[in-house]
């Protein structure tokens, strides 16, 4: 078994097509998207084009259900720019048959997907659509009791947008501490496989995973941030903050 799983693209353009072709390079063609393909950023056609081109499989996000209902728990800059992602997904840019079928491609995705002894969700495997695994949880035991309970064996996971691993000893282990890869073996674990579009672990690289027969193996992937903070900056519906944290990553 050998396949990418990004997440978290957040409408990134420059940043999704970075990680598609350093996923070309390393000759993964399976690839996972576990949701939070629009939001905060400023191509969000564009991203939702390239997942039904390139990914197996998509489950739904929650800022994807935010374009799709009304938005649920936001902040007034994260709903402000979902309110216009929805406005993008509505002009007829590639053709009715291109909205319709955006719409109904977010329409139908699933909340989870599992494969054996791999979970594959955007928040948790308790609420899989919106609750945060953060690494700090690791000091709330009742917390990652519960959350362990729900897994098969092993859990992939974004929506934090910080990547890493949490092991069933309660402990988080960074990328940089692990040298970027991570041998699967008896204990269960959850991996955050970090943002593709929206980094806030320090790093405004990509960030994406490889799952390579018992070996997870973190990636980060140069992309033009500027390119895309001056799109966001260009755009009055999205709130220049949103392109002032692409620049440190957090």
């Amino acid at each position: 078994m050998k396949r990418a799983l990004i997440s978290d693209l957040h409408a990134n353009l420059e940043a999704t097509e970075a990680v598609l072709a350093d996923v070309r390079q390393q000759g993964l063609t399976d690839i996972y998207c576990l949701g939070d393909i629009v939001g905060y950023g400023p191509n969000p056609r564009e991203c939702i084009d390239l997942v039904i081109q390139h990914c197996q499989v998509c489950l739904l996000g929650n800022h994807d259900q935010g374009a799709l209902f009304d938005p649920d728990g936001f902040n007034s800059v994260a709903e402000r720019a979902i309110f216009w992602t929805r406005q993008q997904l509505e002009e007829s840019v590639g053709g009715r048959d291109s909205v319709a079928k955006r719409w109904d491609f977010l329409g139908e995705l699933p909340r989870t997907y599992k494969d054996g002894d791999y979970l594959y969700v955007h928040g948790s495997p308790r609420r899989p659509l919106s609750e945060y695994v953060f690494p700090e949880d690791i000091y709330n035991p009742r917390k990652m009791e519960n959350l362990f309970a729900l897994v098969p064996k092993y859990c992939f996971q974004g929506h934090t947008h910080v990547p890493g691993v949490f092991t069933e000893g309660q402990r988080f282990l960074a990328p940089e501490e692990i040298n970027f890869a991570y041998q699967l073996c008896d204990e269960k674990v959850m991996v955050n496989v970090g943002s593709v579009g929206q980094p806030r672990d320090c790093d405004p690289r990509a960030c994406y995973v490889v799952q390579d027969d018992g070996w997870v193996r973190f990636r980060r992937v140069e992309y033009d941030v500027e390119k895309t903070i001056h799109k966001i900056y260009a755009t009055p519906e999205l709130d220049d903050s949103l392109g002032d944290r692409l620049r440190e990553g957090h």
